[in-house]
C-alpha cells in the first residue's frame, strides 16, 4: 500500500500524469545507504510497470552492494530546466531482488514484462541482451511523492 501525498496536491501529478512520466523518462538517481551509514546517490536506467520500479543495475556495483545489506531505498525520476518546467517523482520502499545475479537470461516469467519494457524503452530492441554484469531489483513503492511546477502557471 502506497502513503498518500500530504502537500503539494496543487502541483502533485494524477496517476495517470505519472506513469506517463515514468515511461517516457530514461535515467533515475538511487539513493541507498552504505554499511558504515554512508548515503550513496548513483544513476541509473529503469523501467516502469505502472506498480513498481524495475533497476537493472551492475551486480558488483556499491549501489548493489548497498542494497543487499540494506534493502531500503529512495529513487527520484526528475526533469526540466526552468524553475517552471521542473516535474519528478520520488518512490521509496524496500528492493526486493528477482532473477539470478548477474542475469543470465534463464527464464525467470516475473521479469518478461520488465525486461521487454527496459530493452523498447532503452536500446530500442524488442527483448534484453545480457551481459552476466547486470540483474534486477524491483521496487514496489510504499511512499510516492510528485510535483510538476508546470501547474503552478494554471
Amino acid at each position: 500500500m502506497t502513503t498518500a501525498q500530504r502537500r503539494g496536491r496543487k502541483i502533485m501529478m494524477s496517476p495517470e500524469e505519472r506513469d506517463a512520466f515514468l515511461a517516457e523518462q530514461r535515467t533515475c538517481r538511487v539513493a541507498t545507504v552504505s554499511a558504515d551509514g554512508t548515503p550513496h546517490v548513483s544513476p541509473l536506467w529503469f523501467a516502469w510497470d505502472g506498480t513498481s520500479l524495475w533497476l537493472y543495475s551492475l551486480s558488483r556495483s556499491r549501489r548493489w552492494a548497498d542494497l543487499r545489506a540494506d534493502g531500503r531505498v529512495a529513487v527520484v525520476v526528475d526533469a526540466g530546466e526552468d524553475y517552471g518546467e521542473l516535474r519528478g517523482v520520488e518512490l521509496s520502499g524496500h528492493i526486493e531482488f528477482v532473477g539470478e545475479s548477474p542475469r543470465t537470461g534463464e527464464p525467470h516469467p516475473e521479469l518478461d514484462a520488465p525486461e521487454r519494457l527496459f530493452a523498447q524503452k532503452n536500446f530500442g530492441m524488442p527483448e534484453m541482451v545480457y551481459d552476466t554484469r547486470h540483474a534486477w531489483a524491483r521496487l514496489t513503492p510504499t511512499k510516492i511523492t510528485s510535483w510538476d511546477f508546470r501547474k503552478l502557471s494554471i
